[in-house]
């Protein structure tokens, strides 16, 4: 839960700052639960963004422009009338919730002075817009009604007196004494774990900080409270009392945390939180909370757009890759069958050899098999409807069919083995998006290829530049360019490079094209590794050590007559084994298109 109430007291300093004394120029409302305000001092503009998404509920200062809807919501409509050209005079968080209130000075339709408070509750599917009159504290209106028959607990509705969300009996931790303290963990089951004791005591507190406190204090958190002595909980209270210290000074450490071997960020915080273990998250640190939550949210609503447009793109390849595994095992099983070609002709020649001992009705001859020099016996299997000389027929006729598949059958393998090359390099490149450009290419790439249908059958897609690939530069200063679908590939390598640049892809494993331009000077083996290591990021193996690479000029890399896209051979190749790290390449990167 990374909205916490240490997360919203950070963030209200630095709002503080930047806002306190700002007019509201313009308020839009991007989508039925965002809005976004635009605000304006002698000095800079700014742009607040404030979702209640269900899924995504966060706030922070953006430079992102969005789309507006042609006609304004009407809630959007009704901030305009009582708050634009307003100024946000104070910014509070109530408590230690998850709830900040803007406090709005403006002026009414008889030009008198009032004021409003804009409250943004972080919580959850719960999260709320409400417009309060500063005054008679009666709501205004809010971007979601809550009705009697939503909620019994607590109704938000134009009219109604605005309370707070409830408690849930948990009190503020950094207005409490340590008698207090105990007190309020004293009301708790004996057998509850002391983490949980902790997060439901306190506001703000989420489980994750309740674990951090016990960790820092070395206490295990699955500990029922009843085992934790007075000197623990003297040393839990004076945790949060030295939190608490931190926060009034500003001296946070705002992060995003993800897993080592996963690009999606799991979590963010302002504390540095030690439970996630450096040998299995790694943590991408911020100059400001602000910023942390900015990143945060944009990389996961791109991720998300992402998720959205490649997820039918790969059920349809993983679908089509299962239906030529299973084909290209049946096949390889074929292909054994037929391998046994000059045993069926050893038993038609061995059967016509002893037709003098075979009859009519028999199921099977042991004879000498006269080809192997010890003259061994063998067992032949014979069809009790045919007659001797039919059986010996029927064996040659197997062999011949078996002679002529064992040649086709290998060619289908190979074929097979392209398509499933393809396509596996296909579903790591849309695995490694990072962009939805990317996924629009790729799906035009698989139309192309037939593989892919366009829903409107009726409608030709206007004709689009390929967007352009990866580029880095390596520490010797020299370009290298990676391509991040297959038509990028196809682009970089045959077209947009010099035969003596040189070219790198992961050894037997899918992954991008990537290419030093050496613009005729020799290479650096420190640039070597860096495009090796580039190739091996931009690849299925992208969180593997030790991953081979390939690389050789590029007029030693070939593509075949009616080759798929992306598809190439290449030789006079060396192999490099390389270990990708992820910050490394981006310290590499100088623009993406």
């Amino acid at each position: 839960m990374p909205f916490d109430g240490f997360v919203i007291n950070s963030l209200i300093k630095e709002l503080k700052n930047t806002l306190i004394n700002t007019r509201i120029n313009k308020i839009y409302q991007s989508d039925s639960d965002e809005l976004i305000i635009k605000l304006k001092n002698s000095t800079k503009n700014n742009i607040l963004l404030i979702s209640v998404n269900s899924n995504y509920p966060h706030i922070c200062l953006t430079n992102e422009q969005k789309e507006n809807p042609l006609t304004p919501p009407m809630f959007c409509m009704l901030l305009r009338k009582h708050i634009q050209n307003g100024k946000i005079v104070d910014i509070n968080q109530v408590e230690f919730e998850r709830i900040i209130i803007f406090t709005i000075e403006s002026y009414d339709e008889l030009g008198n002075r009032c004021f409003k408070e804009l409250i943004v509750e972080i919580m959850g599917k719960h999260s709320n817009i409400i417009l309060v009159d500063g005054n008679s504290k009666k709501i205004i209106d809010s971007i979601k009604r809550i009705p009697l028959n939503i909620s019994r607990q607590r109704q938000v509705l134009p009219g109604l007196k605005y309370i707070n969300p409830p408690s849930q009996g948990k009190i503020n931790i950094f207005d409490c004494n340590f008698e207090n303290f105990l007190n309020k963990i004293s009301e708790f089951k004996k057998t509850e774990p002391v983490y949980k004791v902790l997060y439901k005591s306190f506001q703000g507190v989420s489980p994750i900080v309740a674990k951090e406190i016990c960790l820092r204090l070395n206490i295990n958190f699955d500990e029922h409270i009843e085992n934790i002595n007075q000197n623990h909980l003297k040393q839990i209270w004076l945790q949060f009392t030295a939190i608490k210290k931190d926060l009034d000074s500003y001296n946070i450490f705002p992060n995003i945390v993800s897993e080592i071997n996963n690009k999606k960020y799991i979590d963010f915080s302002s504390l540095d939180l030690k439970i996630y273990n450096e040998k299995i998250f790694k943590k991408l640190f911020f100059n400001s909370i602000n910023d942390t939550i900015k990143h945060y949210y944009y990389e996961k609503a791109k991720y998300e757009k992402i998720r959205q447009k490649s997820s039918n793109l790969k059920k349809l390849i993983s679908t089509k890759l299962d239906s030529l595994y299973n084909k290209l095992q049946k096949q390889k099983e074929e292909l054994l069958i037929a391998k046994d070609a000059d045993k069926y002709k050893l038993y038609g020649e061995l059967i016509l050899a002893n037709l003098y001992k075979i009859s009519k009705g028999m199921n099977e001859i042991e004879v000498e098999n006269y080809y192997d020099e010890n003259l061994s016996k063998i067992t032949i299997p014979l069809d009790v409807r045919l007659e001797p000389n039919e059986n010996s027929q029927y064996y040659f006729k197997k062999y011949n069919k078996f002679k002529n598949a064992l040649k086709k059958i290998s060619t289908q393998i190979e074929e097979t083995k392209k398509e499933i090359e393809y396509l596996e390099n296909v579903l790591t490149s849309i695995e490694n998006a990072d962009d939805v450009q990317i996924i629009e290419d790729i799906k035009d790439e698989l139309i192309q290829q037939n593989i892919f249908k366009r829903k409107n059958k009726s409608s030709k897609k206007a004709k689009q530049n390929i967007s352009l690939p990866n580029k880095y530069l390596s520490s010797d200063g020299f370009i290298i360019e990676a391509g991040k679908n297959n038509r990028q590939n196809d682009y970089l390598t045959l077209k947009a490079s010099s035969k003596n640049d040189i070219w790198f892809h992961t050894k037997e494993i899918p992954g991008s094209h990537v290419v030093i331009k050496t613009n005729g000077l020799d290479v650096p083996k420190s640039t070597i590794i860096e495009a090796a290591k580039i190739a091996a990021y931009h690849s299925k193996a992208r969180y593997s050590s030790n991953v081979p690479v390939d690389y050789t000029l590029i007029k030693f890399v070939k593509k075949p007559s009616g080759a798929k896209p992306g598809m190439v051979i290449y030789d006079n190749y060396k192999t490099i084994y390389v270990t990708p790290d992820e910050e490394d390449i981006k310290k590499l990167q100088t623009q993406r298109k």
